[in-house]
């Protein structure tokens, strides 16, 4: 999923991508309103655009209220979230008024971010009806709902990132086959990303623990030794 970010700090800027792209989002940067603007447009003239839009209020050149308002004028459905460090309440009603999905004050921690990017998220991906999924699928005693970004086990809800989401959807569509760690970055990291053993362990260790009933045994994610990972069903 491409998360168009339009924040004129660079320090921001890098690091709201480096978070989104830890959880699977591929990001577009933009430094001003002017290039988000013209980024968004080149997007969707030449392949699928953005599936979501951070804009910082305060940007030279196109301010992002006034983005907003272009791109709700092509775009009804595409959600918004302005990224700004004021927070008196007639600015938030302007940016209601315009369309904006929700806010992020500045400054604000990763957790904020995360948790207000999922629920657009999932609001997004359970919209899509011209992308048919199933509702659901089963893996071991573990239902997971793609749309929500969520997974069930003995009616505890368990929240998952887009990037486990496409870790588990890869596994589970081909159940019994090794996947190797080559094929999972592709898949689930992008053909962009360095790969790198490290880092697709370490993210399938901290996945297991949230939905293996027990990480010395798991059944959804097994390590096929010197190879990558298999789902048996």
């Amino acid at each position: 999923m491409k998360v168009l970010i339009a924040e004129d700090d660079l320090n921001i800027r890098l690091g709201l991508c480096d978070l989104l792209e830890a959880e699977g989002y591929d990001c577009i940067e933009a430094a001003e309103g002017e290039q988000a603007w013209t980024l968004y447009n080149e997007r969707i003239a030449g392949q699928p655009g953005p599936a979501l839009v951070l804009l910082d209020i305060m940007m030279p050149r196109v301010d992002g209220y006034s983005l907003c308002r272009r791109i709700r004028q092509q775009d009804q459905q595409i959600p918004v979230i302005f990224i700004t460090a004021k927070s008196e309440e007639i600015d938030q009603v302007l940016g209601l008024e315009l369309g904006a999905d929700d806010y992020i004050k500045k400054p604000f921690g990763s957790r904020e971010v995360i948790a207000r990017i999922h629920a657009v998220t999932r609001r997004c991906l359970a919209s899509r009806a011209a992308e048919p999924q199933p509702e659901s699928f089963q893996m071991a005693d573990l239902q997971i709902f793609p749309a929500q970004l969520r997974a069930e086990r003995d009616g505890e809800m368990i929240d998952l990132s887009l990037r486990d989401m496409k870790i588990l959807q890869l596994l589970h569509r081909n159940r019994g086959r090794v996947l190797s760690r080559d094929e999972l970055f592709d898949q689930c990291w992008g053909r962009r990303y360095l790969p790198n053993s490290r880092t697709l362990d370490q993210h399938i260790s901290k996945l297991r623990k949230a939905v293996e009933r027990d990480v010395q045994a798991p059944e959804i994610i097994v390590t096929v030794h010197g190879v990558g990972y298999r789902f048996d069903g």
